[in-house]
């Protein structure tokens, strides 16, 4: 089935690595496809990175894209990460496969949300596919299964408390 977990709350990424150890713990293969991120890992990346099973590829120059600030470079990271995803969507993987952060490369229009639908109703039936990122474009929320939406009521970073190890990466 195809997961979406989009919005401005926080725990979009780390509810998607928590299906992963899931799925690797049910003898599953993962593959996790990261889109806009660099190689600094946040801590999920790097346990995950330790067991077997896992493979993780990541595509971007790990600096924050913003909608109608893109560069080339990121355009191109993703597009390269986006390839990856559909030759793995046109195989026969049968495991669980994560586009972490591909809701944002759609939305930045780094990829066409219209390809992007079309190419998970095409994929395998026996893959689990899940796509993180906030605003999920409508085309992709029509072929998910799953669709969840992190709410933010209240975060610290608005009272200037900076990113944690161990929490928010």
């Amino acid at each position: 089935m195809i997961h979406v977990y989009t919005g401005k709350g926080k725990g979009k990424t780390t509810a998607a690595m928590g299906l992963a150890l899931r799925a690797l713990g049910a003898r599953k293969s993962v593959v996790i496809i990261r889109f806009l991120k660099g190689d600094k890992s946040s801590g999920e990346i790097k346990m995950l990175a330790r067991l077997s099973g896992a493979r993780i590829f990541s595509f971007g120059s790990g600096r924050r894209v913003q909608l109608g600030k893109v560069s080339a470079r990121d355009r191109s990271q993703a597009i390269e990460g986006w390839k990856k995803a559909r030759r793995l969507m046109a195989s026969r993987f049968s495991g669980l496969l994560v586009l972490d952060e591909i809701n944002n490369a759609l939305a930045a229009g780094l990829l066409p949300a219209r390809e992007a639908a079309t190419e998970l109703k095409r994929r395998s039936k026996q893959m689990e596919i899940v796509l993180t990122g906030r605003n999920a474009p409508d085309a992709v929320i029509s072929v998910a299964d799953y669709v969840t939406e992190m709410k933010k009521i209240k975060h610290p970073w608005r009272r200037g408390c900076p990113a944690r190890s161990g929490v928010e990466y």
